[in-house]
């Protein structure tokens, strides 16, 4: 994982993402928020289970479909299986080591 700090390369609203291999902060500080960094880490294993691309696609489609379904952008975005995987579990810090794979198909909301 590399770790950059790109303010303008992160949408207005959001503080980071993850694009394999790398996780853009747009602020310093957020750096050392091991949360903050961890929720990018989780998204990191997603994109590798995936192979990147795919991870790319089902993101994206996820969307649209949770935005038909909710009909508000910002909830179509939290109920996207891998946001809710990353939220959930972001203050634990050791998931990764124990994490199985494809753990965000657990949380995947079909209503």
């Amino acid at each position: 994982m590399f770790l950059i700090v790109a303010k303008y390369l992160i949408p207005k609203g959001y503080r980071g993402m993850a694009v394999f291999p790398f996780v853009i902060v747009k602020y310093d500080f957020d750096k050392t928020n091991e949360v903050f960094v961890n929720h990018e880490k989780i998204h990191l294993r997603q994109q590798l289970e995936l192979l990147v691309i795919p991870f790319y696609v089902w993101y994206f489609l996820e969307y649209l479909i949770r935005l038909i379904q909710y009909k508000n952008a910002a909830l179509a975005y939290r109920n996207i299986s891998f946001e809710r995987e990353a939220y959930a579990k972001e203050r634990e810090l050791n998931y990764l080591k124990n994490r199985s794979f494809f753990q965000f198909l657990n949380y995947i909301k079909l209503k």
